[in-house]
């Protein structure tokens, strides 16, 4: 049973940031896929609720060479935009394996980045493609690099009285390439055992000149494989020199384990999938 609480339906933008400034404690409502859920199970439990699902000024994708989508797009319409397909295909995959098309429908692209939940999938995708989320706030807008904004489980650098306004996503380099793969041991609409986003270009050579990569499910927030861009870059891009450099992720990643497999099974799971994304962006 959800427990009382008062709703505000915001009229603007603008009003929306005031009533978030003076009341730093409410909990801000825009598909409510995620926050509703949570209400039932008495694990949040909100005296206010700051509900923004009207805005038109937070919806909408547009591209001005970059992408630009606004923080209550949701999965289906990001999926399905034209906009989106034609700035990277992948990443319109990736938004089709959002749960189910009824969340998909309902569940908004900002809502799902300030859950911050880890085993969802569009934070990995968008960090492999260094997008940046735009914050807003009364005093103004700042930008934070993807995978700058996710700072533990359920927790973001969104700041008291700051919404989340769109994300920035820039074009791919020339040449680049870009995957989203991820490993579903039961359902297809469950969450990950492990999930990877990857981008990579190689060059005339054969060398890696520049390469991406973030999984999910795999640690508390997503994790950037630094140690597998290190190995690659400037090398020549072989499937042997992929697979050398993709085990190294199982030095980067810090799974739990849970009903998807044992923290050794996801730690073994991150390296095979991580080479399966590398493998499949080769020329």
């Amino acid at each position: 049973m959800i427990a009382p609480f008062e709703l505000v339906r915001a009229g603007s933008l603008a009003e929306a940031l005031e009533l978030l400034e003076s009341d730093p404690e409410a909990h801000v409502l825009a598909g409510g896929t995620a926050l509703v859920l949570l209400m039932k199970q008495g694990l949040l439990r909100p005296s206010r609720l700051i509900d923004i699902g009207g805005l038109a000024e937070l919806r909408g994708i547009r591209m001005n060479g970059d992408l630009r989508i606004g923080a209550l797009t949701t999965h289906l319409e990001a999926e399905r935009s034209a906009l989106v397909r034609r700035h990277c295909p992948a990443l319109a995959s990736c938004f089709g394996t959002v749960a189910t098309v009824r969340i998909r429908a309902q569940g908004t692209v900002g809502g799902n980045l300030a859950h911050a939940d880890p085993a969802q999938d569009p934070p990995p995708m968008l960090v492999a493609l260094g997008a940046v989320a735009v914050l807003e706030s009364g005093a103004g807008r700042r930008e934070v690099p993807m995978e700058d904004l996710f700072v533990d489980v359920f927790e973001t650098s969104i700041g008291p009285g700051e919404l989340l306004r769109e994300i920035v996503v820039p074009p791919l380099a020339e040449g680049a390439r870009a995957t989203y793969v991820k490993f579903l041991p039961r359902t297809e609409d469950d969450y990950a055992t492990v999930s990877v986003g990857a981008v990579l270009r190689v060059d005339a050579d054969g060398r890696c000149a520049d390469v991406r990569v973030a999984l999910g499910s795999v640690g508390p927030t997503p994790v950037r494989a630094r140690r597998v861009e290190s190995a690659l870059r400037g090398e020549r891009v072989t499937p042997a020199r992929l697979r050398e450099a993709a085990m190294l992720v199982r030095e980067e990643v810090d799974p739990i384990a849970d009903a998807r497999g044992s923290a050794a099974y996801k730690r073994e799971m991150a390296g095979v999938w991580t080479e399966r994304a590398l493998r499949a962006l080769l020329p």
